[in-house]
């Protein structure tokens, strides 16, 4: 962790002069994170919750007594985190149910936020959870009320949590106690400097990062919740919003880590912001070209790179039913674009029964569409808005790909063609033998 977060700094134990009673650490100069009048006392928290975050969901290992006298800023502009003498343990089962737990909120889905509290130690084994379930649904709804699960003012559901317990099998695990202890000293201390504060806002683009990296079959499958949730439809919002979140935890990285980050934030603050290379010369000639050229964002470098293979397979169905949903006149509209003039002859030579292969778009591959053109317009750095009136411009799409074009062809066109193909052979076996 120390590589990961070089503006955290903790003070070197003395093992000869320690015992069970008492810990003899190094003096480090600073004043109390909460008194500083310093203008960087706002990132010092954010790289704090990130510190946390990542001792809760990723080592384990937790500082459980972060009161305002354990946390200083330092002369040099760090976060000295003192006094580890409370500390408690996590096991994989509970930092990946927090996780799990995250995602399920997210998406409302109290039905298995229930069943998560019961791995996480929240509910005992062989509880009857049906009279739980409405009353942890009222409490979750109540702080997901006016904006989502990242206002969520976190005391007050805990708060909430806890008088649950006067009425039902439910209580707060001991390491909860002190994870809800620590959050609201960290919330507290940034309050006071910015009224606004949310935790859980603050804590997502971690969140996002773990989702998107961690190979751990477990998270990958929460991942995959936290996008399609429990419909199994994707939603291009989500994944905008979870995407948003990522490059917020890069640029915290980077921030947070100052000229000497190293290890694995490190290779995560090199992604973005590098313009995408020119464009294959036979689109260059056929479609006009925006003035600027297209920078490739944090997020789309890190679904052409080897650590977003994962993310990137899973949304691929995704584009191959875009693709496979352009209706015949969209073909024509694409190959207009191009410089062929009159395509319509050509689409009309197709034998009818092959032409019917070419399917009537619906509602449902409007809604694809459209998805899909949100998610372009957002990794080639546009805006995430629908069409007017619903309509689809198959041609924007288009051009707004070309500048990414040459990522894009080797990283995904072939798996792109090989499920189309597929896709399509189908329903030609379908409508020509069925």
């Amino acid at each position: 962790m120390k590589e990961d977060l070089p503006q955290v700094v903790v003070p070197k134990t003395y093992h000869k002069y320690t015992s069970r009673k008492v810990l003899t650490t190094q003096w480090i100069e600073g004043e109390k994170l909460s008194q500083s009048t310093e203008d960087d006392v706002g990132s010092l928290v954010s790289v704090g919750v990130i510190c946390y975050l990542k001792q809760l969901l990723d080592t384990g290992f937790f500082h459980a007594d972060p009161h305002p006298g354990n946390m200083i800023r330092t002369p040099d502009g760090k976060l000295a985190i003192l006094d580890f003498g409370l500390v408690t343990k996590l096991t994989d089962d509970q930092k990946y149910g927090m996780i799990e737990a995250i995602a399920h909120l997210i998406h409302r889905d109290y039905d298995a936020i229930v069943k998560d509290f019961v791995k996480l130690g929240f509910i005992p084994e062989g509880v009857n959870l049906d009279p739980i379930l409405p009353v942890l649904a009222k409490v979750f709804d109540q702080a997901l009320e006016g904006g989502g699960a990242k206002n969520i003012n976190f005391q007050e559901l805990a708060a909430d949590l806890a008088q649950i317990t006067f009425d039902y099998p439910f209580r707060i695990p001991p390491y909860f106690a002190l994870i809800i202890r620590a959050i609201g000293v960290l919330e507290g201390i940034a309050l006071v400097g910015d009224p606004e504060f949310a935790i859980v806002d603050e804590a997502y683009p971690y969140i996002a990062q773990r989702l998107l990296t961690d190979e751990s079959p477990r998270l990958r499958s929460a991942l995959r919740y936290t996008i399609y949730g429990k419909t199994g439809v994707f939603d291009a919002e989500r994944f905008i919003d979870v995407m948003q979140a990522f490059e917020n935890f890069i640029r915290a990285a980077k921030s947070g880590g100052g000229e000497n980050l190293k290890g694995n934030m490190a290779e995560l603050a090199e992604l973005g912001g590098q313009p995408s290379t020119s464009l294959v010369p036979v689109f260059a000639m056929a479609v006009a070209q925006p003035e600027q050229p297209v920078k490739a964002r944090a997020a789309l470098a890190f679904l052409l790179s080897e650590r977003g293979n994962f993310f990137r397979e899973f949304i691929l169905d995704e584009i191959v039913k875009a693709i496979d949903a352009i209706s015949r006149e969209q073909l024509i509209q694409i190959a207009a674009s191009f410089g062929i003039g009159n395509a319509a002859p050509v689409f009309s030579m197709v034998p009818v029964r092959a032409r019917a292969l070419l399917p009537t778009i619906t509602e449902e591959d409007r809604v694809i569409l459209n998805n899909v053109e949100k998610v372009v317009k957002f990794l080639t750095s546009g805006t995430a808005t629908p069409t007017v009136g619903g309509d689809v411009n198959v041609v924007s799409v288009v051009q707004e790909l070309l500048p990414v074009l040459p990522g894009i062809s080797s990283k995904i066109l072939p798996d792109v063609l090989s499920r189309l193909s597929s896709r399509v052979f189908a329903r030609i076996i379908r409508e020509t033998f069925l």
